[in-house]
């Protein structure tokens, strides 16, 4: 009896201090939510050590690529930035303080030794505007664009529309990001040569598998709850890579898209959960930001998947991801439905739409 009272706390404490929310769950959705995510969160950690041994990329030079990046001041994005940098490319960070991310770089790489080149530009990639200017700075700078990496997001935040009118983590994690490959992808069509394709790679999660589109309520106003405000985000880009692979194929062009979950990792995306009471366990089982950004890179860099676009990974190789991401015609659903929001006619032209 004690036994069975012991694994019941020990389950209980466990619930309680990895909510997606500090709250408690106020209705049976978000308890089953809540359930859902407990599941996802023990299946991953799960295969994150079952993979441990296949989670690995091979850094190489590449003096001649150019490389953008959203995010990559904090966790798993600076970590990446670094490896790039090793690779001796030019690498190009969209963040909101180029000055502070500059700074993060330059403590953990040494800026004046290493051969790659930093630049640091202002992007606020849930603001449409912001991401024109910063794809218009991009374009008229550089001939080309051989990596394009949609990293920054946000995870469990509060309520909040963007200024364009969008719910954070929609605009954020996907739609800002949607905006930004249209941007470029001429750039992209330029660098890319049979047998070394430019690629996009979309940071996604493992969490899309419960993820839902609600295309009746996208932005949450009738009702809201982070879990799946974030679910639902990750889906997105997965559908999105799907269907933009497609696209590409049938134009033969040499660019491939890749979406990766890169593991249960400890990094502040984090700050809106209960996880921050129990920082010990996060340090204990999950991945730190350098393991988390191994996988992104593999994707980004790694030969033995050229010409795999579309393709979802997970710890070096290929993962579980949504059901509705096999199938085209859901696939084609959403990327139309996101055109249709940001009023863009013909995807990958790079015009801005009016």
């Amino acid at each position: 009896m004690l036994l069975w009272l012991l694994i019941i706390l020990t389950l209980l404490c466990g619930f309680i201090f990895t909510k997606t929310t500090k709250g408690i769950p106020k209705s049976w959705f978000e308890w089953k939510t809540e359930f859902r995510y407990q599941y996802l969160g023990i299946a991953g950690l799960i295969h994150d050590a079952q993979y441990a041994s296949r989670d690995r990329v091979a850094l190489y030079k590449q003096p001649d690529r150019i490389a953008v990046i959203t995010g990559g001041n904090r966790g798993i994005g600076l970590r990446i930035v670094e490896k790039l940098l090793a690779c001796d490319m030019t690498v190009i960070m969209g963040v909101r303080d180029p000055r502070s991310a500059e700074d993060a770089v330059g403590g953990i790489v040494d800026l004046s030794q290493t051969k790659g080149k930093l630049i640091c530009e202002q992007l606020d990639v849930g603001d449409m505007k912001s991401v024109r200017a910063f794809a218009q700075k991009i374009s008229q700078t550089y001939a080309k664009v051989d990596l394009l990496i949609n990293n920054a997001g946000i995870m469990f935040a509060p309520f909040k529309l963007t200024a364009d009118g969008y719910e954070s983590h929609f605009a954020i994690n996907y739609l800002g990001h949607f905006m930004l490959t249209h941007l470029l992808l001429p750039k992209l069509r330029a660098a890319g040569k049979p047998g070394r394709n430019a690629r996009i790679v979309n940071v996604s999660s493992c969490v899309n598998l419960i993820g839902r589109i609600n295309y009746k309520d996208l932005n949450g106003l009738k009702y809201y709850y982070p879990g799946t405000a974030y679910s639902q985000s990750k889906l997105a880009q997965i559908l999105f890579t799907r269907h933009l692979q497609t696209l590409l194929d049938a134009e033969k062009a040499n660019v491939q898209v890749n979406v990766v979950h890169p593991g249960i990792v400890d990094t502040d995306l984090f700050e809106h959960s209960a996880t921050t009471a129990v920082p010990f366990f996060k340090k204990l089982f999950f991945k730190t930001p350098e393991r988390g950004s191994r996988t992104v890179v593999f994707a980004a860099i790694d030969p033995s998947i050229e010409g795999q676009g579309g393709t979802y990974l997970s710890n070096g190789g290929k993962g579980p991801f949504h059901a509705d991401a096999k199938q085209p015609a859901k696939c084609e659903k959403f990327f139309e439905h996101s055109c249709a929001l940001l009023k863009i006619k013909q995807y990958g032209n790079g015009e801005y739409p009016l």
